[in-house]
């Protein structure tokens, strides 16, 4: 069977069930013709206050953060310079000053 790819996870491994296709690696459902309209939908990241970010940006924390397994808090005001948009809950790939590379929630930066 040459079957599409899954438009938002693009896995190869869909299969059919009825009329339906579906990924079984993020669970996605989707008829064959539908595929082309929902592959232009495009991801935007917003910072806490709505300014929309980029790759590249430099962003700083509005709130204080503490470290999971250490006794370190990152202060308000600390900038993360460089940042990378990823996908998942953490959505923000960083190197922060004094602590190295690190992920944040985009709801707990913003747009320096």
């Amino acid at each position: 069977m040459n079957l599409p790819a899954c438009p938002q996870c693009h896995s190869t491994l869909t299969y059919p069930d009825g009329d339906l296709l579906i990924c079984p690696e993020c669970g996605h459902e989707w008829r064959s013709g539908e595929a082309n309209e929902t592959a232009e939908v495009v991801s935007v990241w917003r910072d806490a206050v709505g300014n929309e970010l980029k790759d590249g940006d430099t962003v700083t924390l509005i709130k204080d953060l503490k470290l999971k397994g250490s006794s370190l808090v990152l202060k308000v005001g600390t900038k993360a310079r460089n940042i990378r948009r990823v996908e998942g809950d953490h959505d923000i790939d960083c190197k922060l000053d004094g602590v190295g590379a690190m992920q944040l929630k985009s709801s707990v930066v913003k747009k320096a």
